[in-house]
């Protein structure tokens, strides 16, 4: 069955306008924390192994962009619901399959999202005192 843009699609898009507004937001704001603890981290002169705790913001705030991008809530997929809808309407997915495929696209935005932190810390963490 072909479904038109703005309706959910297991494994391809499960939340609407309103809900990639939240996680567009969430992305913001997980990569202003992470710039904000890098430079307290630089400017207390933190060792390299500490550096790598901009990892936890960076990942969020990736993980933010990939679901606005996707129009994917990694947790509604976890958890087997949708909103595509105003915030607070979510509603259960029955179909086992369905859920099935939205929890694989979850973690692999999950997996993308902490590698990417990882990957990006990584260098910061090498930066020289």
């Amino acid at each position: 069955m072909t479904r038109s843009i703005g309706e959910y699609q297991p494994g391809v898009c499960n939340i609407g306008p309103a809900e990639v507004r939240r996680r567009r937001q969430a992305g913001y704001l997980g990569f202003g924390a992470a710039i904000v603890l890098g430079a307290a981290l630089l400017l207390i002169d933190a060792p390299p192994v500490a550096r790598l705790l901009i990892a936890v913001p960076l990942a969020g705030g990736l993980s933010g962009f990939l679901q606005a991008r996707a129009r994917f809530c990694a947790n509604y997929g976890w958890r087997g619901i949708r909103n595509m809808g105003p915030i607070g309407a979510a509603e259960r997915i029955t179909d086992p399959e369905e859920r099935s495929v939205d929890r694989r696209r979850s973690l692999r935005i999950v997996g993308a999202s902490v590698l990417g932190g990882i990957l990006v810390a990584m260098p910061f963490a090498l930066l020289p005192s």
